[in-house]
């Protein structure tokens, strides 16, 4: 791809219609992009630290050459702040990181897509909205920075749908899949704090997620009635986290994170609960055996050994990723589905700096 070099040539027509001409390229993700120019490209080349041809990472599927130079274009064109950039290319190095297995999200027929969610000091630097409405519109940090993500996705990895990208039905996350964990109203210490993370250090989390599945209760005022609500979205043998395990991540909106917390239940023991209590059994997802044993090839062999043997819905509790995100008013939470055991989340300081006792930390970036 020259994106780099037709950009400069077309920002030096007067004559062109940028916009119309970025459709006409096939650069864009559907919506109009903001057409970048060389100063703005400058701009963002120098908030990545300069160096505008430094080689950051190879996008799979097509393993496009991601320099900062053409990072920086697609966050223009999405329409990123300088600011920004550090997240955005601390983001990308996450999913490029061998563990994720992008090349296998990137054409997977699966609706996965990257989730990003920020903690630390960086969420309020930027602006970016951890409440009310926070998977949907109205926040240009949010927005812009999974945005950008997924222009990179398209215009380097060139996961184009019905091209590289198999996906049968995808999701909106496509366009944007990014979220910021509201630390101010959890009663429970950050996530990036629990994975051994310092309190100022910034970091962002990528799993390869579903979009979220809504999870309502207004009536219990205990932390069983609530996760037995969340347990029941997760009990089911539709997503792929039923056949082929893997991570998987829950939202839990501030009222239910009040509720359980108030009882004393840490975020390990609402993980243990989640885990310990998913109905799912071998004979459920088999369909009995009628059909053959080729689709749950994946699941372990004790759990086909004996009769209705429960199947816990990930390998273990530290697998349910747990956030607190949303407004304040509102008993809701959300289950979001993973992409199964062919990839991990990956969790890595905006930095580059390990947490404390990272043993399976490089470089930042930690397989989870």
């Amino acid at each position: 791809m020259k994106q780099d070099q037709d950009v400069q040539t077309a920002v030096g027509a007067d004559h062109i219609d940028l916009v119309e001409w970025y459709f006409e390229q096939g650069w864009t993700d559907g919506l109009p992009v903001v057409p970048p120019t060389p100063e703005s490209v400058s701009a963002m080349v120098e908030a990545l630290g300069g160096d505008a041809e430094r080689l950051e990472s190879r996008v799979p599927p097509r393993w496009g050459n991601l320099t900062r130079e053409v990072l920086a274009i697609n966050m223009v064109l999405a329409g990123c702040r300088p600011a920004y950039a550090p997240v955005v290319r601390a983001a990308m190095l996450a999913l490029c990181s061998s563990h994720f297995n992008l090349n296998g999200i990137q054409a997977t027929t699966h609706m996965a897509a990257p989730l990003l969610v920020v903690n630390g000091p960086v969420r309020d630097e930027l602006g970016m909205n951890a409440g009310a409405n926070v998977f949907g519109s109205g926040n240009r940090a949010n927005a812009t920075i999974g945005r950008a993500i997924r222009l990179v996705l398209l215009n380097v990895g060139g996961a184009w749908p019905g091209d590289l990208d198999k996906s049968t039905l995808g999701h909106p996350g496509k366009y944007t899949f990014c979220i910021a964990e509201n630390e101010d109203a959890s009663p429970w210490v950050p996530y990036h704090l629990e994975r051994g993370y310092r309190p100022d250090d910034s970091t962002v989390f990528c799993i390869a997620a579903e979009g979220p599945h809504s999870v309502t209760n207004h009536v219990a005022n205990d932390p069983q009635g609530v996760l037995d609500s969340i347990v029941s979205a997760m009990s089911t043998i539709a997503h792929n986290n039923a056949v082929s395990s893997g991570s998987c991540a829950v939202v839990i909106g501030p009222e239910h994170a009040t509720t359980i917390a108030g009882r004393g239940w840490s975020r390990s023991d609402v993980r243990r609960y989640l885990w310990s209590h998913t109905t799912n059994t071998y004979d459920d997802i088999s369909f009995g055996g009628r059909y053959g044993k080729i689709y749950n090839r994946n699941l372990p062999k004790w759990y086909r050994r004996e009769a209705g043997a429960r199947i816990p819905i990930v390998p273990s509790p530290d697998d349910i990723h747990l956030f607190v995100a949303g407004g304040e008013a509102g008993r809701f939470s959300a289950f979001l589905p993973g992409w199964g055991h062919m990839t991990s989340p990956v969790l890595r300081a905006i930095d580059g700096r390990p947490p404390a006792g990272g043993e399976r930390c490089a470089d930042g970036t930690c397989e989870l």
